[in-house]
């Protein structure tokens, strides 16, 4: 079957969070047997910080950051068994998914992909003139990479048909153990970017508590932070490339996920950041939303702070020893059950059994 999916970018994870679940997800699908073309914009120099070019399990298409040209790739829906439409792709999103629905053929399965769905949801509740209200009546089901219950009774209650959540996952392929790097050399690793909704919780689970602990050393990736005050103890990198992600992540003593307040507010809202940790054998510290023991067990597999007293006081007690042995655990875990092969094989189920639905209808 071919799917067609008009997303942020496969090829840049520059300023693009979705980029592992994009790559980790379509690349299991591809291996099931799905014809794949990604559709994505140049825009905010993504294609000048690629990271990867565009794999053998993907046909890739970008195109100008123009209406005309958004015009053009959005006609080539015509030709796909699944239509998908992602949330924040970057450019005209309401315009994009109005003239992809419009272009897809009326068996084709259409699918909203929700990559932000706390973002969006607040977006639908403050503005009723939202195309989305209007497409989600024709939309076949609405799939999000997190949310849990809260997510599906709120597209429900907007009109959405269905709503089911494909949680980011593990790609073993990209994510895995590797040697430390001195470059990495830390008791806590955050990395993240600059975000309206991240700062604050930022500065109350990683700057402070840093500030607090002078003896021990702090490493910050992560875009748009350089005019940030930070105490000498922070070693701020900027821009992680996808290729230093694991060293990254196993090098300092522990890394830290730090959720947006929208998802933590949330909750069932699995960074990708989680996984990629896990899959590298780090031990992670995250701050706490409703739903971790889902992905991962607390205080084994993974340690949850609800505040920077929380970390100042896990990361005080942590022990090399101990942080190695919580590693082993999430990487056991993810390997067993969170990988992109088990999302891909739910992704797939969900495809077939309402392409079926579509065709007894007919």
């Amino acid at each position: 079957m071919k799917i067609a999916f008009y997303g942020s970018s496969l090829v840049s994870a520059y300023w693009n969070g979705a980029a592992t679940y994009y790559r980790g997800l379509l690349r299991a699908l591809a291996a099931k047997g799905y014809d794949i073309t990604f559709y994505e914009p140049d825009v905010y120099d993504r294609q000048k910080n690629r990271d990867i070019e565009p794999p053998h399990w993907c046909k890739v298409v970008v195109y100008e950051g123009t209406v005309d040209a958004l015009q053009r790739a959005a006609k080539e829906a015509a030709a796909a068994d699944i239509v998908i439409k992602a949330s924040g792709v970057g450019f005209e999103d309401d315009l994009l998914l109005d003239r992809v629905m419009a272009a897809a053929r009326p068996s084709a399965l259409k699918v909203f992909w929700d990559v932000d769905a706390p973002a969006t949801l607040a977006e639908l509740r403050t503005d009723p003139a939202l195309p989305l209200h209007r497409a989600l009546k024709g939309i076949d089901v609405v799939l999000t990479y997190g949310g849990g219950d809260p997510v599906i009774r709120a597209y429900r209650g907007m009109g959405a048909a269905e709503c089911i959540p494909v949680y980011n996952g593990l790609d073993p392929e990209t994510h895995h153990p590797v040697s430390p790097d001195r470059r990495f050399e830390a008791d806590l690793g955050f990395l993240g970017n600059r975000l309206p909704d991240r700062e604050a919780r930022v500065e109350q689970f990683f700057l402070e508590p840093a500030k607090r602990l002078e003896k021990q050393t702090f490493l910050f990736g992560g875009s748009g932070w350089q005019d940030k005050p930070m105490p000498p103890n922070i070693n701020y990198i900027g821009h992680v490339p996808t290729r230093d992600h694991n060293a990254f992540n196993v090098t300092p003593k522990a890394v830290l996920n730090i959720s947006r307040s929208s998802m933590a507010e949330n909750g069932f809202s699995p960074a990708t950041r989680v996984f990629e940790a896990a899959g590298a054998g780090a031990c992670i510290i995250t701050d706490y939303w409703e739903g971790i023991e889902l992905f991962l067990k607390p205080d084994e597999e993974i340690l949850v702070v609800r505040d920077g007293q929380d970390l100042v006081d896990v990361l005080s007690g942590l022990t090399h020893e101990r942080a190695r042995e919580i590693g082993r655990r999430a990487l056991a875990r993810v390997l067993n059950e969170h990988t992109y092969e088990h999302r891909a094989a739910e992704a797939d189920e969900i495809f077939r059994s309402r392409l079926h639905r579509t065709e007894a209808a007919e």
